[in-house]
């Protein structure tokens, strides 16, 4: 059994997320599940975050490219991770 999992460090959240989430959004149909985590609620909201990113298909050339992508910006680090156990 497979499974590649993206890491995506967010900084400066107000200006970047629109930016990820654009790039979440075009690659969706890799995304099998998703969950963003960042300290805060409502008006005392932090300025960074984690974004655990389960992919779904065996195509890491796809995976690597999400990837590659979301490093393109500013205050973004993603990391791809496979695991594998037989």
């Amino acid at each position: 059994m497979k499974r590649d999992v993206l890491l995506i460090l967010v900084n400066h959240r107000q200006e970047t997320a629109e930016k990820v989430q654009k790039i979440l959004t075009g690659w969706g149909c890799y995304i099998k599940t998703r969950l963003g985590i960042h300290d805060g609620v409502l008006d005392n909201c932090s300025d960074s975050g984690l974004i655990f990113i389960e992919l779904t298909g065996n195509d890491l050339t796809k995976h690597e490219e999400i990837t590659r992508k979301l490093n393109l910006l500013n205050g973004v680090d993603a990391r791809l991770i496979s695991l594998e156990v037989e």
